[in-house]
Formats: structure tokens, sequence, C-alpha cells
């Protein structure tokens, strides 16, 4: 790892310990608040709480820009995925995507599993969901494509078998990556998180550092980190082969929230961008940037 790498990440891992209490006093918040103020400078909020604008849905079996049988939803302050209309799921895996891709940035939200997965869904997916990270373009994916070329940041519920379950995971779909700087083929990597069991809010952040560096915060603790991200492998299926050059490294892309058969819940879904104006002179400077962008910097 560089040098650099390695100061950003001591500073972001400060930064972190100190956004924790923030953290703690959004979860005491009310269900169906709508979208919090942002308390730190810089942070953005993808979700309106009334709307989807600025996303894009994408259904296996759709073209890009459908939202069939309303599954995602914008409804009281919450963005839902939603199974009410459905008889059986049918393996129409979904993803909504932001509208921007990123390359350097801090991912924030909240999430719960409620109610039951709907006749269909593969057992693997009980209380299954995920951000996808560093996602292919929606518009690159075909109409049968199942999930996007990326980096899923896992989240799973505990099924009260006494089985412990983490969430805050590593999927791979289409991709690898770096463990200790040692390459890993494994396609899902379990966090170090404990077991979240019934309705309750859980907060997840990523920090991600475009192709060098990942790591999973659950309710403030770090659960896991990576590197090396790059494309490659298998666990994705109806893609453009060209979209996945193997060992390509992965630096930038899209984030989507996953549709897998398990209705969930998501709020306060919230960005800072590391990547900006690093010109203390400049009108569009700011101190959490880590990543110079010198484009941003003209008025």
């Amino acid at each position: 790892m560089s040098q650099t790498v390695k100061i950003i990440l001591s500073g972001l891992l400060l930064t972190g310990v100190l956004a924790q209490a923030s953290q703690a006093e959004e979860s005491t918040m009310a269900d169906h608040a709508p979208a919090a103020a942002l308390p730190e400078d810089g942070w953005i909020s993808l979700f309106d709480g009334h709307t989807l604008n600025g996303w894009i849905p994408k259904v296996r079996g759709y073209e890009t820009g459908l939202n069939p049988l309303q599954t995602f939803r914008a409804e009281n302050g919450l963005l839902s995925v939603n199974y009410a209309g459905y008889e059986a799921f049918e393996d129409r895996f979904g993803h909504l995507f932001y509208e921007v891709p990123y390359s350097h940035y801090r991912l924030r939200l909240e999430y719960r599993f409620i109610g039951d997965a709907i006749p269909g869904t593969p057992g693997w997916a009980l209380r299954n969901s995920g951000a996808m990270l560093h996602a292919q373009a929606p518009d690159s994916m075909n109409p049968d494509q199942d999930f996007p070329i990326s980096i899923e940041f896992q989240f799973l519920g505990g099924l009260s078998d006494g089985q412990a379950r983490p969430t805050g995971n590593l999927c791979t779909p289409g991709t690898h990556v770096e463990l200790a700087g040692v390459l890993t083929e494994e396609h899902c990597i379990n966090s170090r998180s404990p077991t979240f069991h019934g309705d309750q809010w859980v907060t997840a952040e990523a920090i991600v550092l475009g192709s060098e560096q990942v790591q999973h915060l659950i309710n403030g603790e770090s659960v896991l980190a990576y590197g090396g991200l790059m494309t490659g492998g298998g666990v994705v299926s109806g893609h453009d082969p060209e979209l996945k050059p193997e060992r390509a490294p992965l630096a930038r892309g899209y984030i989507a929230l996953q549709s897998e058969g398990h209705p969930i819940e998501f709020r306060n879904i919230q960005l800072l961008n590391l990547k900006g104006c690093m010109d203390p002179e400049a009108a569009a400077y700011r101190p959490h940037f880590t990543v110079s962008d010198p484009t941003s910097c003209a008025d």
C-alpha cells in the first residue's frame, strides 16, 4: 500500500470515530421520519424522501429504466423494495442505480428487513440485500442480466435459527479483490459484524478509495477491509463479456440498491464525495477531499 493511501485511511478512520455520535443519534429517529438533516459539511442526500428522482431501476427481464410492479417505491420518507404486486419472484433480481458514478467516496445509509420473502425467492436470498459499489452503468446491462458487474456491500438479517449471520459482508459478481494484498476468488466473504434479527434499523457505511481500498462499517464499527478491486470471475450472467476483462482495475462506477425477493426499507442515504478541488485558495475547496480533481476548482 502506498504511503499516500495510508495517510488517507488514517484520516478517514479518525473521521469515522468522530461521526459515531452522530450515527447513534440518527438511529433513534422515528421509523417514518423524513430524510435527516446532514450535520457534516459536504455530505449530500441521495434520496429526497418523497420521489425516486435521481435513481434508475433495472429489473431482470426488463429494459433499463422500467420499474415493473412498482418494485422500488418512495413512501413515508423511506425508499422501499416492495413485492405487493408480485405473485412469485421468478428470478426477477432488481437494482436501483443512483444516476451519478463515483470513484472516491463515503456511502452511509440505514436499512431494515421487514415482512416475509415472496414465493419463489431463493433460500440464500432470505433477508438478503445489499448496495452495489463501482457497478457498471445501468444502461450497459442486458435485459436478462441478473446482477451488475460490481462489488457488493452485502446486507443480511438473522434467521432466528440460532446461527450467526453477519452483515456488511463482501460479494463479488464479475469481480475479484485482494485481502491483505493477496488475490482471492472467493465469491462472498463474511465480515466481523454481529447478527441483527427482526426489523431493527442498521447503519451501514462504506469508505471507497478507487480500486485501492474499501472499508465496511456497521453501526460505526469497522467490520471488513479489502483492496485491489478488479473485474473478472463469474457469478454474473447475461452480461456483455467485453465489460468484464479479466483482472482489469475497477476504480469507479455506480451505486445500486438490491431487490432479491425479501422486502427491505432504506432511509438516510447519504454520500460524501472525497474527490474534488484541493486548492485552498479556490471557492470549491473542501477540507474533506482526499483525491485531487483540478477541473472542479474552476468557478
